[in-house]
């Protein structure tokens, strides 16, 4: 991890940007248990859902929802699919000076949101949340998709000389100035999950890792198609690895960023 620096501000309000499509048997469940999680801790939050283009009834859902979650915000995206455009969607419209993005189908644990929000509120300006390391663990992780993740990681780890083992996970915690400071983004679908985290690490934001806990999703279909993303994966990876290596630190982090955020 980097070094703590010195600790800002309290964090006045968490946004948590969750993109869903075709989720309509799940997403009133992780929008219900979150709420309650996050009023339980009495932490002050919007919950944005993007729904990206659901063919189901998910948007019905989500409006039967909002009666019951005066917090939820939902999105409809109404121009070009794709995951990483959802996530993209919510950061615009997200209020909160902290964000944390998760996933539709109950697979994060809502109290891993808490911690996010307690760790970024000690100075960090990333939180990111492993699987895979003492404390952490997945339920019920299909073998392929584990092997794939390993593999993936590993690679990711080697590349850029980096500690995160959980790199492509989605469910990871930011402050505003971090999704400010990574922009633009150029991934329109999961690999969106890789390229955040490694601008800000390459950027000199500060993180660290935290334990989380995964289980795989009771209801619906995943939406990762494995061999549609690797070659997007890759892309994505080796633009930040040129940035890391040949911009002569052009996009690094100014303080003058913070002061300003």
């Amino acid at each position: 991890m980097t070094n703590l620096p010195a600790p800002p501000q309290p964090l006045q309000l968490l946004s948590v940007v969750i993109p869903a499509r075709d989720e309509a048997g799940c997403i009133a469940a992780t929008v219900e248990h979150l709420h309650v999680e996050l009023r339980l801790h009495n932490v002050p939050h919007e919950i944005i859902v993007v729904d990206d283009g659901s063919v189901d009834n998910t948007w019905d859902v989500l409006t039967e929802t909002r009666k019951r979650v005066e917090t939820l915000r939902p999105i409809q995206n109404s121009d070009a699919h794709g995951f990483g455009r959802a996530v993209v969607l919510g950061f615009d419209h997200a209020r909160g000076d902290a964000i944390v993005v998760m996933m539709a189908d109950e697979s994060d644990d809502c109290r891993d949101v808490v911690r996010y929000w307690e760790v970024l509120n000690s100075g960090y300006d990333c939180v990111f949340g492993s699987r895979f390391v003492k404390g952490g663990g997945v339920v019920d992780y299909p073998w392929l998709k584990l092997w794939i993740n390993r593999c993936a990681n590993l690679f990711i780890r080697f590349l850029f000389r980096i500690k995160p083992n959980d790199t492509t996970n989605a469910f990871k915690a930011y402050r505003r100035e971090v999704i400010a400071g990574c922009r633009p983004f150029l991934s329109p679908h999961f690999n969106l999950t890789v390229e955040i985290p490694l601008k800000a690490i390459v950027r000199g934001y500060s993180w660290t890792v935290i334990p989380i806990t995964w289980r795989n999703r009771r209801t619906g279909g995943a939406k990762l198609k494995i061999k549609e993303m690797g070659s997007r994966y890759l892309f994505i990876c080796l633009y930040v690895w040129l940035e890391k290596y040949f911009s002569k630190g052009d996009y690094q982090k100014k303080s003058s960023e913070v002061a300003e955020a």
